[in-house]
């Protein structure tokens, strides 16, 4: 019978490491691999983006534009999906479609900067939206099914 604390790999199955810089009869003794002297030869090197005194390419290349810490990070939804969470009973088509009753029904994870409802997919239900913003189709495609929507203002969406 095999006990599990007996199992080992066969002999020789294992090789062992290599062991540097442990004198010239190991083999990989004195510069143990190293090569010869230099800033490479020593311990704590790492020589990043460093192309030996050439202009390197992360100063070589322009730099252009720029990163807006102001930006709004909207969750995107699609009329499509929401229609989907409706005929999936998480959403009431009743009440109006907020921000709150999108991450109940797990159409977007995790609230951000608001809502924006986008127009791909098809909306057969009649509901309205309480959301940051909605693109021109998705207004078309909400109203066309007697649906209404209604953009928070900036203040209303940060609160």
């Amino acid at each position: 019978m095999v006990k599990l604390n007996e199992i080992s790999d066969n002999a020789g199955a294992v090789k062992g490491r290599m062991r540097v810089g442990r004198g010239i009869g190991s083999g990989k003794g004195k510069t143990g691999g190293r090569g010869v002297k230099g800033q490479k030869s020593r311990s704590g090197v790492a020589i990043k983006g460093f192309e030996g005194g050439q202009m390197p390419i992360h100063r070589r290349l322009p730099k252009r534009g720029f990163n807006n810490i102001f930006a709004k990070d909207f969750n995107e939804v699609n009329i499509g999906r929401v229609q989907e969470a409706i005929e999936a009973g998480k959403i009431d088509a009743s009440q109006p479609i907020t921000n709150e009753v999108l991450v109940a029904a797990g159409v977007i994870s995790k609230l951000r900067d608001g809502v924006r409802i986008l127009g791909v997919g098809e909306l057969k239900t009649k509901v309205s939206f309480s959301v940051a913003g909605a693109s021109k189709s998705a207004v078309a495609a909400i109203e066309s099914v007697g649906g209404s929507v209604t953009v928070l203002s900036a203040q209303a969406v940060e609160a």
